[in-house]
């Protein structure tokens, strides 16, 4: 069962628009910032729109398939951020790209990725574990929309995704059991133009927010926890085979370590018929009261 796509939400078509980038010269771009209540830029979007720059430049036959990239410094949602690209290697298979996001001519994520021509070679891959039908389990979209809660009601008007947790969500409170993993349906709240690198951009802008749950998990600690300060330092991702954000995909998460004021988030991501399509690591800044 997979599901009906739902017909484009707002938000998914307002994240659609701040997508769409302005070419300002051969290697350059412009974009702009959907509110956040924390006053900063969310980190998934400007590595969407660094990732979506660097394709801009390459041949549309060659699609990203690993990016690595590092925040620097927390954006500013009124200044427009300038994407500079630069072209560091164009071969017979494989395209890099080192592409910087800017604020007051200072980098607030600088980024490397490749693209590769599609290939033949090797097929194999891990099997999805057991997980219950996206359609049976909580959509944390509906749960918050039926708050009267001023977060609630703003993370609903901005949610382009629809994410169903298979365990408890930490949103409210810590979950009852302490353990490094989870897993988490997600799907794009609406139809997605076949276009590999829009769908591997809305990839990357979707998992930034879920990467390190599972070290509140295993700390026992929630969104909710008041004083705490949490920030994505670093990212990385490889894309294995083509996948779609506006069908179901199951983020198969675990944390390896927490220390020193930091934790690594790691994920697999599943297509609904079993398919590895995605891994994902991500290291975070955690400090708590």
């Amino acid at each position: 069962m997979t599901g009906t796509t739902p017909e484009m939400s707002a938000p998914l078509a307002g994240l659609l628009d701040v997508l769409q980038l302005e070419q300002t010269g051969e290697n350059s771009f412009r974009g702009r910032s959907l509110p956040q209540l924390n006053g900063r830029v969310y980190g998934g979007q400007v590595l969407a729109q660094t990732l979506l720059a660097a394709g801009r430049t390459v041949d549309p036959t060659r699609t990203p398939h690993s990016l690595h990239g590092y925040f620097l410094r927390p954006g500013d949602l009124e200044e427009p951020i300038e994407f500079q690209v630069e072209r560091l290697r164009d071969g017979r298979s494989f395209s890099a790209r080192r592409t910087h996001a800017l604020q007051f001519g200072k980098p607030i994520l600088s980024m490397t990725a490749s693209f590769q021509e599609p290939q033949g070679g090797i097929e194999e891959s891990q099997e999805m574990p057991q997980a219950p039908d996206p359609m049976t389990v909580d959509s944390a979209v509906e749960k918050f929309s039926a708050m009267d809660h001023p977060v609630a009601k703003f993370w609903t008007s901005q949610a382009a995704f629809d994410i169903r947790h298979v365990e408890e969500p930490l949103y409210l409170a810590p979950a009852s059991e302490r353990t490094d993993r989870q897993m988490v349906w997600m799907r794009a709240r609406g139809p997605v133009a076949d276009d590999q690198l829009t769908h591997r951009a809305l990839m990357a802008y979707a998992c930034d927010q879920l990467m390190l749950e599972p070290v509140l998990r295993r700390g026992g600690l929630s969104w909710a926890l008041k004083g705490m300060s949490i920030a994505s330092l670093d990212h990385a991702m490889w894309w294995h085979r083509d996948a779609r954000v506006d069908e179901w995909l199951l983020y198969v998460q675990s944390s390896p370590s927490a220390q020193g004021g930091r934790g690594l988030g790691s994920a697999r991501v599943f297509a609904q018929d079993g398919t590895l399509v995605a891994s994902i690591a991500q290291e975070g800044m955690l400090r708590i009261p």
